[in-house]
């Protein structure tokens, strides 16, 4: 018989909601056990609506009465790393969301606690449990598209800071604007399809220019007009790998541009892909002619779950394909350019 694994989730918001409760609650063998939320109402909500007996309003108290073998991180970004930190010391596999933590140091903090419990950890990058992300991978570890050499990613919105005065506005508690918010998805694509080399250099430039703009505000989020907005809405750069290749990138949650967008575009010396607003097409050649692919995604084969996938890897002791040692690496890239647009100047990594 296959052993129940009792289930908990830390945050009570959104993400928590719609991603995490919603998968999890739709997987046999898995029990919600417990939930927290310093808001213990919308804790409780969630409880109500899951039929989760056990409500906390702290994660430690959660974590030292509880015996829970699987936790998903669903707090702001400053709780990523001491969040999981202790769900793994109290013996429990855990689904953080992204970014893996505020920066490169508090992600190495948790490979070391990772190592050391044996626990199985998995950052929560939604995009590569996609059908294209899996055509994709697939196509390059085939050779398809020959040597990787250049790529290209971005998502750029118009009208999309997520509630000034919030928690994603308050670097103290995000680590950052649009670039850790939104370009973990897409700088963790590219880099994924890549291979993960190594990060040779970053050069990078970040501008606040509408935090006083109320209708670039997103709504959505909440927040209030007059509360802190002291990360960037707009990060640009270029990236350097240790194989040769290179990536070059632009985020932003407001720009005067006709409408929001997300792409990547990938350069081989055999073909390219181009993935734009949900649309992947294929470039090469065939018989000295260039040629445009459009793969149909929309078929009856689903992309691996995100939720089952993680749970395979805790019950067969197989490693998670979003990895930490990945995820730390990405956030050294993200602290780079940071770095690199204080300094006005590239910021080569040891």
């Amino acid at each position: 018989m296959v052993k129940v694994l009792r289930y908990g989730c830390i945050g009570a918001g959104g993400i928590a909601e719609w991603k995490h409760l919603e998968g999890y609650s739709k997987l046999p063998g898995i029990e919600l056990t417990a939930i927290c939320d310093p808001n213990l109402k919308s804790a409780q909500r969630l409880a109500e609506k899951y039929n989760i007996p056990n409500v906390f309003s702290d994660y430690n108290e959660m974590l030292e009465k509880l015996e829970l073998d699987v936790v998903s991180v669903c707090t702001p970004n400053a709780f990523h790393a001491p969040a999981s930190i202790k769900a793994m010391r109290m013996g429990a596999n855990v689904h953080c969301e992204k970014p893996v933590s505020l920066n490169h140091k508090e992600a190495m903090e948790m490979l070391a606690v990772r190592n050391e419990t044996g626990k199985k950890f998995m950052v929560a990058l939604n995009n590569r449990f996609t059908n294209e992300a899996f055509f994709i991978k697939k196509y390059a570890e085939e050779g398809h598209f020959g040597e990787i050499y250049h790529a290209s990613c971005g998502w750029r919105r118009r009208r999309g800071i997520p509630g000034k005065g919030g928690w994603f506005t308050n670097k103290s508690l995000s680590g950052g604007g649009p670039l850790i918010d939104l370009g973990v998805h897409f700088l963790d694509l590219t880099l994924f399809f890549m291979g993960y080399p190594k990060p040779y250099s970053v050069s990078g430039t970040t501008y606040s220019k509408f935090s006083d703009n109320k209708s670039r505000n997103g709504g959505s989020y909440g927040g209030s007009f007059e509360g802190i907005y002291d990360v960037e809405d707009l990060a640009a750069g270029f990236l350097k790998l240790s194989d040769n290749s290179s990536v070059s990138f632009e985020f932003s949650w407001a720009s005067n541009i006709e409408k929001d967008y997300f792409y990547y575009e990938l350069l081989g010396t055999m073909g390219g892909a181009s993935f734009i607003d949900g649309k992947l097409k294929i470039y090469s050649e065939i018989l000295d002619t260039c040629v445009k692919i459009e793969p149909d995604t929309n078929y009856t084969k689903q992309a691996l779950n995100e939720f089952e996938h993680f749970i395979n890897c805790v019950r067969n002791d197989e490693e998670p394909m979003a990895s930490l040692e990945q995820a730390a690496e990405l956030m050294k890239v993200i602290d780079g350019v940071y770095k690199s647009s204080e300094l006005k100047k590239e910021i080569i990594f040891e």
